[in-house]
């Protein structure tokens, strides 16, 4: 079984909205916020983990219900390719429902867009 989701957001409407800490403690979890210190153009990344957030909750099939946005943190790998790390409520529907989770995130100056895939751990090995 498959599932996909997908986002795009106005990377200028998340840069106004991160002036609010409360904005970004509820939507970014701390690994997150500590990756977009270390970035020259955080307004994209957060842009980018916001999309892909948004992504992951149309491929769990629930929307952003039964769990906190900041229990799903975009990271980057050390080629810098995006992954999941589910914490909380999120991990507890994921791993209910059997879906693992893969994503990409792409951006212009103005947009960010995130495809999420989810899938069943069996589908994974079977190639």
């Amino acid at each position: 079984m498959y599932t996909v989701g997908i986002d795009l957001i106005e990377i200028a409407r998340i840069e106004k909205s991160v002036k609010s800490r409360r904005f970004v403690e509820r939507v970014f979890s701390e690994k997150e916020i500590a990756l977009f210190s270390s970035k020259s153009n955080s307004a994209e990344s957060m842009a980018g983990n916001w999309a892909a957030k948004e992504a992951f909750s149309k491929a769990l099939g629930t929307g952003v219900r039964d769990f906190s946005l900041n229990e799903v943190s975009v990271l980057r790998d050390g080629l810098g390719a995006p992954y999941l790390e589910l914490t909380g409520n999120a991990e507890k529907i994921a791993d209910k429902l059997g879906l693992e989770f893969s994503v990409s995130i792409t951006h212009t100056s103005q947009l960010a867009q995130a495809v999420c895939i989810g899938y069943r751990k069996s589908d994974q090995q079977k190639g």
